[in-house]
């Protein structure tokens, strides 16, 4: 940080320091930039672009909505409410609320897509050709398997 006067300001940071900072890559950072999940930052006099300090939270923040599974379309938006002087706690809860329908939306597709592997992979003895294969003949068949 550099103080002027009573405040206290922060130096710009360079992509590598971001990325560092950050836990990512430089190609991720450069990523998100082109994905407008951080803003295209300002250059100094020798080329370098220079980002502030909040990218680095902007980044944390978009890394922990993916952990949540969040899809880089829901993070710029759950960015664009968060600071969006209209947006309540209650918009963020629905898109959370969303989010969490999804999932439990997955995992029961998930636990169908098992069920039906596990139904086909027992029939199969592991033995003989290919062509015999009862994993391969179920696929084969276009038998819905997942349901």
């Amino acid at each position: 940080m550099v103080k002027t006067g009573n405040e206290m300001t922060q130096e710009p940071l360079t992509m590598g320091q971001v990325a560092n900072r950050s836990g990512i890559g430089i190609e991720t950072v450069r990523f998100y930039e082109r994905q407008g999940l951080i803003k295209d930052p300002p250059r100094s006099g020798s080329g370098y672009r220079m980002y502030p300090e909040e990218t680095v939270t902007r980044i944390q923040f978009t890394r922990r909505a993916k952990d949540l599974g969040f899809s880089l379309k829901e993070i710029k938006d759950l960015l664009s409410l968060s600071v969006s002087p209209g947006a309540t706690c209650q918009d963020i809860k629905h898109r959370a609320e969303a989010k969490l329908t999804d999932i439990e939306d997955k995992i029961r597709t998930l636990r169908r897509m098992k069920k039906a592997l596990a139904k086909v992979t027992a029939a199969c003895r592991g033995e003989g050709s290919v062509s015999d294969c009862p994993i391969l003949e179920a696929m084969e068949q276009g038998k819905e398997l997942a349901k």
